[in-house]
């Protein structure tokens, strides 16, 4: 069984007729992404929901015009009228239900992380291979204008060789969440994975060597006995020699805050900003600015822009542009900082 994601992607319909995509989970993401789908992305059509809570399925199926909601989600996947699905339930569940998906013949669109063992991350990526359906992953911040253009700027060879990066998620405060209900390094699997993904997107070529970690409990110290952990940084070290950081929060009172910069050789790029809007209210008080509070509204161009990608990679028969094994990569980076917080030291990745 290969690994090799394919290189072909077998269609599951017509070119000419929309691209009909189940949502897998209507939480918070899961509606936000049915939303955009359903109102926002060209040659795409929602046609069902399903989650194993009923009235939160039927609920968006009606605002949203699908014509099945369900708590099973077998009735998704052996649907006729299904070609894709996208998977927003709990990120423990990811891999069972890329497998199943595959193996249906329904193309995927999985939320990170698409797993959180490499075994199956490898177990997710050859059964998309297997079946010749698309395989992608949401790490939204490739798909945002800011982002995208630090890249084309990177591949325009205008920061010359990279030197430092740095990548950085802050979530909006005060953390009000209950600490126990929180799994064990969702910093890590959850948080920093979409930052692990941007430092390799942003350092293209080069591959992730070196990982050392330090987390603590600095938001909720109170829960930090229990295993919780709120605040990181992590050190990645590439064999092109770049050196790069990642650092996350769980509660930046002023707001979201995602933001990454790229030093080199040759110049310096930097993307990201928390400002909701680019006002800047100058007062008898000083400067104020509307920051976002939301992932779903700062980066809401960024969500329409990967499942936009998502339904053009189904239309024309090509692989996904952020493929299973870039969600490999990221694991590994996260796993490693994992080991790195648990013994104190760095940890080398395999080959």
């Amino acid at each position: 069984m290969s690994l090799t994601e394919a290189a072909t992607v077998h269609p599951t319909a017509p070119a000419s007729h929309p691209v009909r995509i189940a949502t897998i989970g209507a939480g918070r993401i899961g509606s936000n992404h049915a939303e955009i789908v359903a109102r926002l992305v060209p040659g795409a059509s929602l046609v069902a929901v399903s989650d194993p809570v009923g009235e939160s399925a039927q609920r968006l199926a009606t605002t949203l015009g699908a014509p099945l909601a369900t708590t099973i989600v077998d009735d998704v996947l052996t649907s006729d009228e299904v070609d894709a699905v996208l998977i927003t339930a709990p990120a423990r569940s990811h891999t069972d239900l890329v497998v199943a998906a595959a193996a249906a013949g329904k193309h995927v669109f999985v939320e990170k992380p698409m797993a959180v063992t490499l075994d199956d991350a490898d177990r997710a990526i050859a059964a998309a291979a297997d079946a010749g359906t698309v395989l992608q992953v949401g790490f939204n911040r490739r798909f945002a204008p800011g982002f995208a253009a630090a890249r084309a700027a990177i591949d325009a060879q205008k920061v010359g060789t990279p030197h430092l990066l740095r990548s950085l998620t802050r979530d909006p405060g005060p953390y009000t969440a209950d600490p126990a209900r929180v799994p064990q390094w969702t910093i890590f699997l959850e948080t920093l994975i979409h930052d692990f993904d941007t430092l390799c997107f942003l350092n293209p070529g080069a591959r992730p060597v070196r990982v050392q970690a330090v987390a603590d409990a600095l938001v909720r110290p109170d829960a930090k006995s229990a295993g919780h952990l709120d605040t990181a940084v992590v050190t990645v070290q590439f064999d092109n020699g770049a050196i790069a950081t990642a650092e996350a929060s769980f509660s930046a009172l002023y707001g979201y805050d995602v933001r990454a910069e790229v030093f080199g050789s040759g110049g310096m790029v930097t993307a990201g900003s928390g400002l909701s809007t680019d006002m800047t209210y100058y007062g008898p008080d000083g400067l104020h600015a509307d920051t976002a509070r939301r992932d779903t509204d700062l980066l809401h161009s960024a969500y329409v822009g990967e499942l936009t990608a998502f339904v053009d990679a189904i239309r024309t028969h090509t692989p996904a542009v952020v493929t299973g094994q870039d969600a490999r990569t990221a694991l590994s980076i996260a796993l490693a900082a994992i080991r790195s917080v648990e013994t104190g030291s760095a940890v080398d990745l395999d080959r």
